[in-house]
């Protein structure tokens, strides 16, 4: 059965098998956590994404998908970049949402990454509500069946997003 773990901080400073990354669908690094992550990953990151836009994904990393690169200078051994769906409140897009977290969970599988760290993807610029957010993720990872990952790690950089997961983990 796999652990759900909520901390409270900085994803990259966390000590886990993979690291995911709330990217943009250019790949290129961009602010929040993503930049977060490429600017204490080093360029070993940018290089490798870099050579998935030039092969695999010339137009950009599509809405709810999910790939991995090195980690570079993290304390991981994976990056997972998946990117989420912008918040439209005359559209429903939870399942590109949700996407996310499954897409990240069955890359770590293939990798044998057994800890995984997730952030609150699209919570922040991409201005999904913090509690759905929460309930769509939490949800999501318990209804994913993942035999390799023994621990998700939620890490939140604030209170309120703490609070948000807590109130779904339970």
């Amino acid at each position: 059965m796999t652990t759900l773990t909520l901390v409270r901080g900085d994803i990259t400073r966390q000590r886990v098998d993979a690291i995911v990354n709330a990217a943009n669908s250019s790949l290129l690094g961009g602010g929040g956590v993503d930049g977060a992550i490429h600017r204490r990953g080093g360029p070993a990151i940018l290089q490798e994404c870099r050579a998935l836009r030039a092969s695999k994904y010339g137009r950009g990393l599509p809405t709810g998908r999910a790939v991995a690169t090195t980690a570079g200078a993290l304390d991981a051994r994976w990056v997972i970049h998946t990117v989420g769906p912008v918040y439209y409140a005359g559209e429903d897009r939870s399942a590109l949402l949700a996407s996310c977290y499954r897409e990240s969970l069955r890359v770590a599988g293939e990798l044998g990454a057994r800890t995984v760290a997730f952030p609150a993807i699209s919570t922040g610029v991409y201005g999904w509500p913090m509690d759905d957010g929460a309930r769509i993720a939490v949800e999501t990872v318990r209804d994913t069946e993942s035999p390799v990952v023994e621990e998700i790690r939620f890490v939140l950089f604030d209170e309120r997003a703490y609070a948000a997961f807590e109130a779904q983990v339970g």
